[in-house]
């Protein structure tokens, strides 16, 4: 839709959303940076090298499509945002491992 209309109760504000220029991209790898008032995250995927040179090891081309600069504070609600997200996703379907992680190592 468009055009939502979100009641927040708490400050009794009504948000108005507006996806018309909404653009969706897939990515399978992230890149983080900062400064000393914002963080930077680039978004794009991880593929192996189109155009590999004969003689050369194994190349993974990561190609940036997207960045999103944000705030600190910005940061940190979407780190919460997600780590709720993840953790409820783990309660249904079970514990999520990064490649090269063994199960339940932080």
């Amino acid at each position: 839709m468009a055009e939502d209309i979100q009641e927040t109760p708490a400050a009794n504000v009504q948000v108005l959303l507006d996806e018309r220029e909404l653009r969706q991209i897939y990515s399978n790898a992230y890149r983080i940076h900062a400064t000393a008032g914002e963080v930077v995250v680039d978004l794009g995927f991880n593929m192996p090298n189109p155009n590999p040179q004969p003689g050369q090891q194994q190349q993974l081309l990561l190609k940036i499509t997207d960045r999103v600069i944000m705030s600190y504070v910005n940061a940190k609600r979407l780190a919460l945002s997600l780590g709720q997200l993840i953790k409820r996703y783990e309660q249904q379907f079970g514990e999520l491992n990064p490649p090269g992680q063994r199960p339940g190592q932080q």
